[in-house]
């Protein structure tokens, strides 16, 4: 009596199986023996991916942990995105042993670990909500209230220092280091003197030469983008010391504008640095070793200097 052969799944049901043994399609069969390599070659892509997000996601991730520690509600998101990252790996590897093509399951899998696109049954992220402005405004009393806060700087410089060309910098440190700066206007004058006086040029300024500026011409321009951010002010009133005036009236655009009418007159006014610029630049364009300096005094703006000497009733 001879052995019976044994089954080849290659090929598909041995010869001689009786008539109500199931048949498998050859198709079948050979998609169930690939099937034990396509699940090793699953498994590497999805470790792989998973990867991928964990480390895309890294730089936010130890924020969210800190976080969590406080707030309850951030825990349960982390909890549930750690628990949808392993049932994405386990449907991965079902749906590619049930026949779905490798790439395509790849893909579904991509798109569920997308951090804050998976929506739930109502259309909400799966992560935190956003906090409200009220909720914003309240973290905000309650760091204020913190003793233990070691917050240094305005929250705005950093949006300041984005909106500050590299010219408008010089400027800056020039009205620190150096002091309120001179400005002249030209009016015309004669005998009716200032009653029917005109302008003719206003503002001129030896800011760009003395703070050594990459584009002169644009010295105005950079002037009232620092006034726009409140960082400077424009005083109508003198320097006590008229040297620096007559350096400045000496320039050829001064005398240019003098001899452009028959009669001409100069008034002075001076360029200072708010007391917000002056914390500004001292926290973010002064090195720490040069803070114990002496740096020159500028005014207050009339709006502060009313409201800390309103004078008498």
């Amino acid at each position: 009596m001879s052995a019976t052969p044994p089954p080849d799944f290659g090929e598909g049901a041995p010869d001689g199986a009786p008539d109500d043994a199931p048949h498998h399609p050859p198709d079948a069969w050979a998609s169930a023996g690939e099937s034990l390599p396509g699940l090793a070659r699953v498994a590497a892509y999805a470790a792989l991916h998973t990867t991928e997000w964990g480390v895309r996601t890294s730089a936010k991730a130890w924020l969210r942990v800190g976080r969590a520690v406080t707030h309850p509600d951030e825990a349960a998101a982390l909890a549930r995105e750690a628990s949808k990252a392993m049932v994405v790996v386990g449907d991965l590897a079902r749906s590619v042993s049930s026949g779905t093509p490798v790439a395509q399951a790849l893909m579904s899998a991509g798109e569920s670990l997308s951090p804050g696109e998976a929506p739930t049954g109502h259309g909400e992220s799966s992560g935190p909500q956003q906090a409200s402005l009220r909720e914003l405004g309240q973290q905000l009393l309650d760091r204020s209230r913190d003793v233990w806060n070691t917050e240094e700087g305005h929250p705005a410089y950093e949006r300041i220092l984005g909106e500050l060309a590299p010219d408008e910098a010089r400027i800056l440190m020039l009205l620190l280091t150096g002091g309120p700066q001179p400005s002249v206007d030209v009016r015309t004058g004669g005998p009716i003197g200032m009653i029917s006086s005109q302008l003719i040029a206003p503002g001129l300024t030896m800011i760009g030469a003395r703070a050594g500026v990459r584009y002169s011409d644009q010295v105005p321009s950079y002037l009232n983008n620092l006034f726009r951010l409140g960082l400077v002010w424009f005083s109508r009133e003198a320097l006590r010391d008229p040297m620096p005036y007559q350096v400045v009236e000496a320039q050829p655009d001064v005398l240019e504008a003098m001899h452009s009418v028959k009669f001409a007159k100069v008034v002075r006014r001076s360029i200072h640095l708010t007391p917000f610029g002056e914390d500004f630049c001292k926290t973010c364009l002064v090195e720490q070793e040069s803070l114990s300096a002496e740096f020159p005094e500028h005014g207050v703006p009339p709006e502060v200097a009313d409201q800390r000497d309103p004078g008498p009733s």
